[in-house]
């Protein structure tokens, strides 16, 4: 068991067995500081803990520590809805988010409930106990169980361990430096070097004028243009109304602004693409003037079919502007010992190559996760609400939004946990499951309608969605806060049992199927 957690007492109309908390955290990220927030405030008589497996909390803002790194959103949509962002850049580096979080866990005393290098290796539901048991692996290998009546997952949609490996011919004969942004070296001197960062997308635009400013020059490889929108890092109207007004307030009203805005831009790029493209476009030959190259700079997608890429201060094009970055469109034909061989005959002499190809997705953090002994097949499930699964009780888990900012997802997942938690309390039950006897009676449709590769690589391993609520991850995050800030707890699909009753419905749908 776990040290410093509280034990709930087992409740007299129930035969749930008792357990160390009574939500269990997994992962001390955006998703998971968030729950453990919005838990003290809306569920203030039930137990938490979380477990992460790194020595830090952050997340995703941890792990990576490549040059520049910083917020694909603002940050009056990346924060949280409970805390405002006080500083002046609306796109933040890692370090500032990084002391927005670990401020936010000290000021509301969440550190002491963080067991930080603690892996989950298993996790599984007991219908009669109706209660999880999970399994956690140390920094040393040794291992220990909790147990909590809900499981919520807040680690994220990638895999910590493994990015997306492109497999370049050659690579072992390149003798200079192969780097993947995930696993970004302590220190690493680039100083009047030739570098070549392999990509298109955020990381790889963030990572080029950082490095520009110290490397002999900086190449982009990229295989396929992106979209960028350039944007000013500071926010104009949040930085005037934080002058006049209380920080609340003034964060409130950017807040809504920005996700307004964010809304209106996607839904203009599905039904006008050909504008946004005119708009983006001008915007890039205005920022390059006689550096614009048609070819680098013209995706063959429309804009939002793939995440819109931003660019701060149009930082990127000033690189270019300077002569300390420059954009090559080709294929790669393999590297060789002093850099890259293209397709069409050009050679990158290269003393660093950045591979910055992409993440591999992870479904559930990997972690292997059983019912009653039978492990679960995420594929074979289906969304429900956009963070439960058909017919997997106490369990949620956050996959945040493809366009727009993930805390958005994130912090209306959490409000909508402790609803559910709120509703068992009040009508006396400890199990909740969005029931599904039939999947076939669905109408299935990929809400994942984006072409991004780490996407399209990773559709055989995502939970299903369907055509209509509620089985469906929406991406409308307005229309999503209603439905789960408003909607009925009890909608007639997720149902609510005791332990007893939980283990013989398991037993019911088991002979059905």
């Amino acid at each position: 068991m776990m040290a410093g957690t509280a034990t709930m007492e087992r409740p007299a109309n129930a035969n749930a067995a008792p357990v160390d908390q009574d939500v269990l955290i997994v992962g001390a990220g955006i998703s998971g500081i968030g729950m453990a927030v919005h838990l003290q405030m809306h569920c203030p008589d039930r137990s938490f803990a979380l477990v992460e497996r790194r020595a830090n909390l952050g997340g995703t803002w941890d792990l990576f520590r490549y040059p520049g790194i910083r917020s694909d959103s603002d940050m009056h949509t990346l924060g949280f809805v409970f805390e405002p962002w006080k500083h002046e850049k609306s796109i933040a580096d890692g370090p500032s988010i990084l002391e927005y979080l670990n401020r936010i866990v000290d000021e509301r005393h969440i550190r002491e409930r963080i067991r930080f290098d603690r892996k989950v290796v298993g996790a599984d539901w007991d219908s009669t106990a109706a209660r999880w048991t999970v399994t956690l692996e140390d920094a040393a290998g040794g291992t220990s169980t909790t147990t909590a009546r809900w499981l919520y997952l807040g680690a994220g949609y990638y895999d910590y361990d493994e990015p997306f490996d492109a497999n370049f011919t050659g690579r072992e004969d390149f003798q200079g430096q192969i780097i993947h942004p995930q696993f970004w070296p302590e220190n690493l001197d680039y100083a009047g070097k030739k570098v070549v960062v392999i990509g298109s997308g955020a990381t790889a635009v963030t990572i080029v004028p950082s490095m520009a400013d110290k490397a002999a020059h900086v190449t982009m490889l990229q295989r396929t243009p992106t979209w960028y929108f350039i944007r000013p890092a500071k926010d104009g109207l949040a930085n005037f109304l934080r002058k006049f007004l209380p920080e609340e307030l003034a964060y409130k009203i950017t807040r809504f602004k920005n996700v307004r805005l964010q809304d209106i831009a996607f839904r203009r790029a599905r039904e006008k693409p050909e504008k946004v493209k005119e708009f983006l476009t001008n915007k890039l030959k205005a920022s390059l003037g006689d550096r614009y190259d048609a070819k680098a700079f013209t995706p063959p997608y429309n804009p939002w079919d793939q995440r819109l890429c931003l660019v701060p201060d149009a930082d990127f094009f000033e690189a270019m502007k300077a002569d300390k970055a420059s954009v090559v469109t080709d294929h790669i034909e393999r590297f060789d010992a002093t850099g890259i061989q293209l397709k069409s005959g050009q050679h990158l002499d290269a003393d660093i190559i950045v591979t910055a190809t992409g993440l591999k997705l992870a479904v559930a953090g990997k972690i292997p996760v059983r019912v009653d002994g039978e492990t679960v097949n995420w594929h074979d499930h289906f969304y429900y609400k956009a963070c439960m699964f058909s017919n997997v009780p106490n369990f949620s888990a956050v996959f945040g939004y493809l366009n727009a900012s993930w805390t958005l997802r994130a912090d209306i997942v959490s409000e909508y946990v402790c609803r559910v938690l709120n509703h068992m309390q009040a009508i006396g039950t400890t199990v909740a499951t969005p029931a599904l006897a039939d999947p076939a009676s669905l109408e299935e449709e990929n809400v994942f309608d984006f072409s991004s590769g780490y996407i399209q690589r990773s559709l055989h391993i995502m939970p299903k969605s369907t055509v209509a609520l509620p089985w469906r991850l929406s991406q409308n995050y307005v229309q999503d806060r209603i439905d789960m800030r408003s909607g009925a707890i009890d909608d007639g699909v997720l149902t609510f049992s005791n332990a007893r009753e939980a283990a013989a419905a398991a037993s019911e749908l088991e002979a059905a199927e």
